[in-house]
């Protein structure tokens, strides 16, 4: 056997202060994971799954109480009330990651074809918005949307709403509030995915007399699938659960899941039914990244779209 010149006893040490030194390392980051992340979501199944005492703070015994409220059963019966702000916000996620996906693609693709000195003032004038206080923001949607507004005096002449009504509150509002809040989240992937774009594969698809929406579809899209992807996990799972938007331009007509179970743990005063819509709002965001990477395995054949 080969003489290595190391002891047995050193090598030991040494894994000794590899060990060391990656627990220092890790520690930090894991323990702030285990306090602000595991142990709130643990406390939340764990009320999800109590009664609902006086004044609408958990109590024993375990009871399944509140997902059949959750569910729509209470002690008037059955009411849909609840599933509808469910769809509600399942409809306004989809619609609202849609749009920003027609909007944030040719963003990208004109701030990639941009000069190199002027990608990065353009990228600034998508970021520097989502760098103010989204309340304040929100208040300036309302602002613009009241009534007596020329965006709603141009909804009024078109005959889109009726006379002094405005365009907010409504369930609009929360849309473009939606859109206009996380369209810097898919600018931003999409542009990086546009900058590794191969544009001959796109010169290639032109030159067989491919149609532009054929050269997207089979020279552009699959390049950009990634950022697509990854643009779409970072604007529904926020929107899903969204609270302020849906609550200051909705008005209270837009309820979201979001609002929902925000009010169960201060006006409605029911915390277990607030920790079960949580728990729904997680269930959902693992679904979605669930399927995100099943699309993206199928779309992309390949492991740099899978989230």
């Amino acid at each position: 056997m080969a003489y290595t010149g190391v002891t047995p006893s050193a090598r030991s040490r040494g894994m000794v202060r590899e060990a060391r030194h990656l627990l220092f390392t890790v520690a930090p980051g894991a323990t702030w994971i285990v306090i602000f992340l595991v142990l709130p979501s643990a406390y939340l199944m764990a009320v999800a799954f109590m009664s609902n005492g006086p004044y609408g703070l958990p109590e024993m015994p375990l009871s399944l109480e509140s997902f059949r409220r959750l569910a729509g059963f209470g002690f008037l019966g059955w009411s849909p009330g609840n599933l509808y702000t469910l769809l509600r916000s399942l409809w306004q996620t989809v619609v609202s990651t849609g749009l920003v996906v027609v909007i944030a693609y040719p963003i990208a693709y004109y701030i990639s074809t941009c000069r190199a000195r002027w990608r990065p003032i353009m990228l600034l004038l998508v970021v520097v918005p989502s760098w103010t206080n989204q309340v304040i923001r929100t208040f300036g949607w309302m602002n613009l949307l009241a009534p007596a507004t020329p965006l709603s005096e141009l909804a009024e002449a078109l005959g889109l709403i009726n006379a002094n009504m405005g365009l907010y509150p409504s369930n609009f509002a929360v849309t473009l509030g939606l859109v206009y809040n996380f369209l810097p989240f898919m600018v931003l992937p999409l542009y990086a995915a546009f900058e590794k774009l191969d544009a001959a594969q796109v010169e290639a698809a032109q030159d067989l007399f491919a149609s532009p929406v054929r050269a997207f579809r089979h020279a552009v899209f699959p390049q950009t699938l990634p950022g697509l992807l990854a643009g779409i996990v970072l604007v529904a799972i926020p929107a899903f659960g969204m609270y302020v938007i849906p609550e200051l331009l909705g008005g209270g007509k837009g309820m979201m899941l979001g609002n929902l179970v925000a009010n169960q743990f201060a006006g409605g005063a029911n915390w277990p039914l607030g920790a079960a819509g949580a728990i729904l709002m997680l269930i959902a965001t693992f679904i979605g990244l669930f399927a995100m990477r099943r699309i993206g395995k199928r779309l992309g054949g390949g492991e740099e779209v899978v989230i």
